[in-house]
Protein backbone atom coordinates (compact mmCIF):
# COMPACT_ATOMS: atom_id res chain seq x y z
CA UNK A 1 0.00 0.00 0.00
CA UNK A 2 1.16 3.41 -1.08
CA UNK A 3 0.04 6.57 1.22
CA UNK A 4 0.90 10.03 -0.15
CA UNK A 5 1.57 12.53 1.38
CA UNK A 6 1.34 16.31 1.26
CA UNK A 7 2.36 19.17 3.13
CA UNK A 8 1.70 22.88 3.10
CA UNK A 9 4.95 23.58 4.86
CA UNK A 10 8.48 23.48 3.23
CA UNK A 11 12.35 25.00 4.03
CA UNK A 12 13.07 25.50 0.09
CA UNK A 13 12.61 28.89 -1.61
CA UNK A 14 11.64 27.96 -4.97
CA UNK A 15 8.30 26.14 -3.86
CA UNK A 16 7.09 28.94 -2.11
CA UNK A 17 6.55 31.20 -5.33
CA UNK A 18 5.47 28.58 -7.63
CA UNK A 19 3.38 26.06 -5.58
CA UNK A 20 -0.24 26.82 -4.39
CA UNK A 21 -1.99 25.14 -1.78
CA UNK A 22 0.81 22.41 -1.08
CA UNK A 23 4.28 22.86 -0.94
CA UNK A 24 5.70 19.55 -0.64
CA UNK A 25 4.72 15.86 -1.36
CA UNK A 26 6.63 12.65 -0.12
CA UNK A 27 4.88 9.21 -0.72
CA UNK A 28 4.55 6.69 2.29
CA UNK A 29 5.31 2.41 1.99
CA UNK A 30 3.70 0.25 4.29
CA UNK A 31 5.06 -3.52 4.08
CA UNK A 32 4.47 -6.42 6.67
CA UNK A 33 3.50 -3.56 9.32
CA UNK A 34 6.74 -1.30 8.82
CA UNK A 35 5.88 2.34 7.92
CA UNK A 36 8.54 4.14 5.57
CA UNK A 37 8.69 7.53 4.60
CA UNK A 38 10.60 8.62 1.83
CA UNK A 39 11.84 11.94 2.25
CA UNK A 40 13.23 13.68 -1.11
CA UNK A 41 15.83 16.34 0.00
CA UNK A 42 17.47 17.00 -3.21
CA UNK A 43 18.74 15.17 -6.49
CA UNK A 44 20.03 12.20 -5.46
CA UNK A 45 18.90 12.24 -1.69
CA UNK A 46 16.30 10.62 -0.59
CA UNK A 47 15.95 9.87 3.02
CA UNK A 48 14.38 7.10 4.43
CA UNK A 49 12.13 7.98 7.83
CA UNK A 50 10.59 5.09 9.72
CA UNK A 51 7.31 5.86 10.80
CA UNK A 52 4.38 4.43 12.80
CA UNK A 53 1.09 5.03 12.55
CA UNK A 54 0.97 6.88 15.66
CA UNK A 55 3.01 9.37 13.51
CA UNK A 56 0.20 9.64 10.60
CA UNK A 57 -2.15 10.79 12.74
CA UNK A 58 0.21 12.91 14.42
CA UNK A 59 1.19 14.65 11.10
CA UNK A 60 -2.30 14.95 10.19
CA UNK A 61 -3.12 17.06 13.08
CA UNK A 62 -0.71 19.06 12.00
CA UNK A 63 -1.48 19.82 8.52
CA UNK A 64 -1.06 16.87 6.17
CA UNK A 65 -3.39 15.69 3.66
CA UNK A 66 -3.17 12.16 2.74
CA UNK A 67 -4.22 9.79 -0.16
CA UNK A 68 -4.28 6.57 0.06
CA UNK A 69 -3.90 3.98 -2.91
CA UNK A 70 -3.98 0.11 -2.81
CA UNK A 71 -1.22 -0.34 -5.68
CA UNK A 72 2.49 -1.87 -4.95
CA UNK A 73 5.28 0.68 -5.60
CA UNK A 74 7.61 0.57 -9.08
CA UNK A 75 10.26 -1.83 -8.75
CA UNK A 76 13.02 0.52 -9.40
CA UNK A 77 12.33 4.11 -7.77
CA UNK A 78 15.02 4.16 -5.48
CA UNK A 79 17.13 4.91 -9.11
CA UNK A 80 15.55 7.25 -10.39
CA UNK A 81 17.28 10.59 -11.00
CA UNK A 82 14.24 12.88 -9.78
CA UNK A 83 14.92 16.43 -9.34
CA UNK A 84 12.14 17.30 -7.58
CA UNK A 85 9.82 15.87 -4.92
CA UNK A 86 6.54 15.30 -7.22
CA UNK A 87 8.64 13.66 -9.83
CA UNK A 88 10.26 11.65 -7.60
CA UNK A 89 6.40 10.71 -6.33
CA UNK A 90 5.43 10.25 -9.90
CA UNK A 91 7.84 7.77 -10.24
CA UNK A 92 7.17 5.68 -6.99
CA UNK A 93 3.38 5.64 -8.16
CA UNK A 94 4.47 5.00 -11.71
CA UNK A 95 2.81 8.20 -13.52
CA UNK A 96 4.41 9.32 -16.69
CA UNK A 97 2.29 12.46 -16.80
CA UNK A 98 4.41 15.24 -17.67
CA UNK A 99 1.63 17.70 -17.16
CA UNK A 100 1.77 17.58 -13.80
CA UNK A 101 4.70 19.47 -12.15
CA UNK A 102 3.15 20.83 -8.67
CA UNK A 103 2.19 18.82 -5.73
CA UNK A 104 -1.08 20.31 -6.20
CA UNK A 105 -1.51 19.34 -9.71
CA UNK A 106 -0.63 15.87 -7.97
CA UNK A 107 -3.02 15.56 -5.54
CA UNK A 108 -5.94 16.73 -7.63
CA UNK A 109 -4.63 14.23 -10.15
CA UNK A 110 -5.25 11.24 -7.41
CA UNK A 111 -8.24 12.95 -6.24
Amino acid sequence: MIIIAFSDKTSKILPRFFCKKFLHVAPILINNDKVCMYQFVSKNNIRKVSLKMRDIRVLNMNGWKFIYLPQMPQYDFHNMRAITCVQFTKNVIGIKNWRIQTPYGLYKYLK
